[in-house]
């Protein structure tokens, strides 16, 4: 029987109550960056989320179009727009503004091997997070606005550094104290050695699951990012599918949700 309008209210209302006043951290990258259809509804329900009272703040990848988004601010302006267009209020940012984001520059050690010394490799003007500082967003979301985050840091000299989104996002939720950080991707969530989708976890368990390479590729980097997250105080880390329409209403307000759930 398909519940009616009614019964999916009651059951959204202890959610609703248990998450007013909650900052929530929320990733948004992937196919929901690109969407269309996708990209209204993630902006109709950020906004949903600001008005019954949480303080949603996004952190987003570059999309399409990363050299636009730290030139320009083309993809950052995109989502600011979407999110003013369904009636919420939301302002842009980027590591700069504030001092939000500190960042250093980020090098990569290649071991080598028998035949060829160690070898730093330079990945150009990529950065990682040394500092966040959340007086800018604490002050926007206290005034009723919703801060949209693009992942660029600065550094000491004024450098300008492209940083992964999902390492901004923990290290932004670990600084705002946040009682959650989402993960918007492409992919349901954590899944067991037969692909079925595992709803709760802890890092214990992650650390098996990953010396055993049931979690594997770009997931990795991804779980020690939530984490350390975790390590910093985040209540919990979500892992959900944004392909799916609605996904964050559907991970925070109904009893079963739709991903994984990462605690300590």
């Amino acid at each position: 029987m398909t519940p009616n309008v009614a019964d999916i209210l009651i059951e959204a209302l202890p959610y609703i109550r248990f998450f007013s006043g909650m900052t929530i951290v929320i990733k948004y990258g992937g196919h929901a960056m690109v969407d269309e259809q996708l990209k209204i509804d993630f902006a109709r329900d950020i906004t949903l989320m600001k008005y019954v009272g949480m303080n949603p703040v996004v952190v987003h990848g570059g999309g399409m179009d990363v050299v636009e988004m730290v030139l320009g601010g083309k993809v950052n302006k995109g989502i600011v727009a979407q999110i003013n267009q369904q009636g919420g209020k939301s302002v842009g940012l980027c590591g700069k503004d504030g001092g939000l984001i500190c960042a250093e520059k980020l090098t990569i050690m290649d071991p080598g091997d028998e035949n060829r010394p160690p070898e730093i490799i330079d990945p150009g003007l990529v950065g990682k997070v040394t500092q966040v500082n959340p007086s800018i967003i604490n002050t926007l979301t206290n005034q009723g606005f919703i801060p949209v985050i693009a992942p660029v840091g600065v550094g000491v000299n004024g450098e300008t550094y492209n940083i992964n989104a999902d390492l901004v996002a923990g290290k932004v939720a670990g600084a705002l104290s946040a009682g959650r950080l989402i993960y918007l991707t492409d992919v349901d969530g954590i899944l067991d050695g037969s692909g079925n989708l595992i709803s709760s976890m802890n890092t214990e368990s992650i650390h098996k699951m990953v010396e055993d390479h049931t979690i594997s590729g770009g997931m990795i980097p991804k779980i020690e990012y939530a984490m350390d997250a975790l390590k910093s105080g985040v209540g919990k880390v979500q892992i959900i599918n944004g392909t799916r329409r609605h996904a964050l209403l559907l991970e925070l307000f109904t009893d079963k949700g739709i991903g994984t759930e990462v605690v300590e």
